[in-house]
């Protein structure tokens, strides 16, 4: 034991100071490692929580949100180009009927004088059943404006239908579907000749517009590409 030393301290004990002797504990080392690391964790947990707090009042983004944005755009990159693809399952093929199963009622809309009826006889010579032409309706007459309205049934034959007819029209043509349970047959189409009639299309125009008509491209929606 040290003379400096107070008895029955048993050595824990030591004297500091040049004035008047202090006794102090010794400091562990353990100890202060101890206190030193839960500091800097404190510290740390302190410094991520205000990150993730910015984060979310501030809208920017984190790597884990970057990751989860990554895995999900190839499969909505597929998923536009496959809407975007003709014949898609977003756009599947329309399936033309034979002109001989189509009926053709031609209307004359316009001011021109035989204009029905020239047109019937050009329809019945590309295998169409012409049923009836004259002069259009009031409903009609000097109304339209494109080179041909065509009125037909409701469903996907009678589309299909309206655009075998309006492939055959040069120019542009309006499809007027009937209303569901109209009862309208769709294999019938009448033909309201416009203003903007000129002729039918040729064969080559027409093979080219059935070949865009059968596979449309599905234009993806917005805010999804």
């Amino acid at each position: 034991m040290s003379m400096l030393t107070p008895p029955g301290m048993g050595g824990k004990y030591r004297v500091t100071g040049n004035q008047y002797p202090r006794m102090r504990r010794s400091r562990s080392k353990v100890r202060v490692a101890a206190v030193v690391l839960t500091t800097v964790a404190v510290v740390g947990l302190a410094g991520w929580g205000t990150l993730q707090l910015v984060d979310v009042f501030g809208g920017t983004s984190t790597p884990a949100k970057t990751t989860a944005a990554k895995a999900t755009s190839p499969a909505k990159e597929r998923a536009c180009k496959a809407a975007a693809v003709p014949g898609s399952a977003s756009s599947a093929p329309i399936t033309f009927p034979e002109p001989g199963e189509l009926t053709v009622n031609v209307y004359n809309a316009t001011a021109k004088s035989g204009l029905a009826k020239d047109t019937a006889d050009e329809f019945a010579a590309r295998g169409f059943k012409v049923g009836t032409f004259g002069n259009a309706d009031p409903e009609y007459d000097r109304k339209v404006k494109t080179a041909a309205l065509l009125i037909g049934g409701h469903g996907p034959k009678a589309e299909a239908a309206m655009k075998l007819v309006s492939a055959q029209i040069k120019g542009t043509s309006t499809l007027k579907p009937a209303a569901a349970g109209s009862g309208r047959p769709t294999g019938t189409v009448d033909v309201m000749l416009g203003n903007g009639f000129t002729k039918l299309s040729g064969d080559k125009a027409v093979e080219k517009a059935l070949a865009a008509l059968a596979r449309p491209s599905a234009a993806p929606s917005a805010g999804t590409c």
